[in-house]
């Protein structure tokens, strides 16, 4: 009966403008800013456009009761303002990239030549994330309200005085009736008003400072749109939590967040891919090199469960269960740890990068508060791209699944 209610739901005209009980999905993507560089440049900036182009062929060709099951949405990365990135960044380091008055040393160091189509691609890098960022915010908490009016209708009908004669009768069945669908929606919506995602297929630029770049990042994705929550929902979002799964250390994040306890950088790479100074992420956890699956998986775990039980927060009162939630989260999912990656020096397999996307998903889950999927690095080798490319795209085509599931109808079992 529960299915049933529910299903019929979404035939409502309401129910298909705001499917609150449908997981929602939200993907971002920039490579119509797509820029050439010199031959024989090392940054793969064609696998932005294979990647969405591939993904979007999976989701198109899903069976239309398939499609139904998720929210999945499509958007060209709007470009970042100066004013947003001046949240995160020096204001004169802004102006002089925008400008193009930086330094032939200053460029060589990010990696990339200076050009206006550069500039637009590098703010659409930031912009994407930070519109799936807030796309994300605003779904939650359309829901959240909407959960809330649920209740308060539900509250209402308890308490309103039932008169029992046969002229009314009907009508109070019909109030019982619209009273017990609600009340099966409400807890639906309870468990799936969490079961939201947003995703930039670009960005995870995580080797950004505050006054410079390098490693091909010029600012840094992530924390723009950290700072833009921050300052635009405080005091709604008060705690964020970066999860870096990339190849090399959140070098950039970790000095950013340094001395802001409000956002958390927890960043798990090879101890055999520095290229510059450490930074003092608030949890480094460093993999040796030959890193395989299953050492990699049972770390993630082991420290994501002391996230889960700790937060990093020192106030935490194990008795009394007083931390203080996550109330986002960032996933940078950089594939660079995959075994055939050019530069990363794990031996990731395929799989291992799936059951880590997993891992991931699972413990966003549990937090109950949406989530960011950036794209990060992944380098292929010359002569065969298909394994980055593969492990790119699972990244979040296996996001869709995972939220398709939480419509399977025995997450409905207990619901009566």
């Amino acid at each position: 009966m529960a299915s049933r209610l529910f299903h019929s739901a979404s035939n409502n005209k309401e129910c298909i403008r705001y499917p609150m009980d449908v997981p929602y999905f939200a993907i971002y993507y920039n490579d119509v800013y797509e820029v050439d560089l010199p031959p024989g440049h090392r940054f793969p900036m064609k696998k932005y456009r294979i990647v969405r182009e591939a993904l979007q062929a999976k989701v198109d060709n899903l069976r239309e009761d398939e499609k139904g099951r998720v929210r999945c949405e499509f958007h060209v990365s709007p470009c970042a303002t100066e004013a947003q990135l001046v949240t995160t960044h020096d204001a004169r380091y802004v102006r002089r990239y925008l400008t193009g008055e930086m330094t032939e040393s200053e460029n060589r160091n990010i990696g990339f030549p200076w050009s206006l189509k550069h500039v637009n691609r590098t703010l659409s890098s930031v912009g994407g994330t930070v519109a799936a960022a807030t796309a994300a915010w605003e779904e939650y908490s359309r829901r959240r309200e909407y959960l809330e009016k649920v209740y308060t209708q539900e509250q209402q009908i308890q308490t309103r005085p039932r008169f029992l004669n046969e002229k009314t009768m009907h009508l109070c069945w019909a109030v019982i009736h619209q009273h017990n669908q609600k009340w099966i929606s409400s807890q639906i919506l309870t468990r799936n008003h969490f079961a939201l995602t947003t995703a930039h297929v670009a960005g995870g630029t995580h080797h950004a400072f505050a006054d410079y770049g390098e490693g091909f990042c010029i600012f840094s994705d992530i924390a723009v749109a950290a700072n833009v929550l921050l300052e635009r929902y405080s005091p709604l979002i008060r705690r964020i939590l970066i999860i870096d799964l990339d190849v090399h250390q959140g070098n950039g994040n970790a000095a950013l967040f340094d001395k802001d306890d409000r956002v958390q950088t927890f960043s798990m790479h090879c101890i055999g891919n520095y290229f510059s100074k450490k930074e003092k992420s608030d949890l480094d956890v460093e993999l040796p090199i030959g890193c395989d699956d299953e050492t990699y998986l049972s770390t993630l775990r082991y420290w994501l469960k002391r996230i889960d039980q700790h937060r990093f927060d020192e106030s935490f009162d194990a008795e009394q269960n007083c931390e203080r939630n996550f109330d986002f989260i960032f996933f940078q999912s950089g594939v660079d740890i995959h075994k055939d990656d050019r530069l990363g020096r794990l031996h990731i397999t395929a799989d291992g990068i799936s059951k880590r996307n997993a891992i991931v998903f699972d413990f966003a889950h549990r937090m109950k508060c949406p989530l960011v999927i950036c794209m990060g690095g992944g380098y292929p080798k010359d002569d065969d791209w298909s394994p980055i490319i593969d492990s790119h795209v699972g990244v979040y085509w296996e996001a869709h699944r995972y939220l398709s599931t939480i419509l399977d109808s025995s997450h409905l079992a207990d619901v009566h």
